[in-house]
């Protein structure tokens, strides 16, 4: 199944609203967090790790194929990840990341219409 540049934004953005919900919730138990941001990074970095260059390359300020590069970290060398690490990237570099994808989102036509 193909997705669109849209599409696969669209799971970018709802992530990352999903990760700032889960390390804003001060009642989750921070065992959980940790396995659930883990997953929404990983599902962030297989998104955009199918957008084309030329749309990426408009925001030169997130290092996309590091992005990418999370999800493999995240999956094939997860036993060499901290908490720190993917607290610290939820926190700091979701937001930033966030913001990013809903720019190009909006320089995209709407699929739906």
């Amino acid at each position: 199944m193909s997705r669109r540049a849209t599409e696969r934004l669209d799971d970018v953005i709802r992530a990352c609203g999903v990760i700032g919900g889960y390390v804003g919730d001060a009642d989750l138990p921070e065992a959980i967090v940790y396995d659930a941001v883990r997953m929404r990074l990983v599902e962030i970095g297989e998104a955009v790790r199918m957008l084309p260059g030329e749309l990426t390359a408009s925001e030169p300020s997130i290092p996309w194929a590091k992005v990418s590069l999370l999800a493999d970290r995240l999956t094939r060398q997860y036993f060499d990840t901290t908490p720190a690490v993917v607290f610290g990237t939820a926190r700091t570099d979701v937001p930033h990341l966030c913001a990013a994808a809903r720019r190009l989102r909006a320089t995209l036509p709407d699929p739906t219409r």
